[in-house]
């Protein structure tokens, strides 16, 4: 099959799971990463994917909304400043896992934290400060 149907193929949303698990193991990296971006792709997969070694592929883990929040927590720590960015955006991620993203030493970072739309529901419900609170004593980070 082509690079280009390949592509097609782990992008669509109704390519069924077993054929987007195979294509997660493609040699070329865009199809690892369209698989990495689609939603359909199963949690397991993505969390296989977001150990690739081309950031691209990470960077697409991190922004897909089906992503585990363990998964987003571990790509949280990751080097590259692109998957971090992608993790801070996403609305999926958990709220100790924008915590700590809160205090990246990258102010990009930062500011995508601030810009996530479930840090700005708690911060607007006035209610961040004690989520944070709750989640220190709890021992959750």
């Amino acid at each position: 099959m082509k690079l280009s149907e390949r592509e097609k193929l782990a992008q669509n949303p109704n390519t069924p799971v077993e054929t987007l698990a195979e294509l997660s193991r493609d040699q070329d990296y865009e199809v690892r990463k369209s698989v990495a971006g689609n939603p359909s792709t199963p949690p397991e997969t993505l969390a296989e994917l977001s150990r690739d070694q081309r950031y691209e592929v990470r960077k697409s883990v991190a922004g897909n909304p089906s992503t585990p929040p363990e998964t987003l927590a571990e790509l949280s720590r990751d080097q590259d400043y692109w998957v971090r960015k992608y993790v801070a955006q996403n609305s999926k991620t958990p709220i100790e896992t924008l915590v700590e993203l809160s205090r990246d030493r990258d102010e990009g970072i930062r500011w995508n934290v601030a810009e996530n739309p479930k840090w700005k529901r708690l911060k607007k419900a006035g209610i961040l400060d004690l989520a944070i609170a709750a989640s220190k004593y709890l021992g959750i980070f």
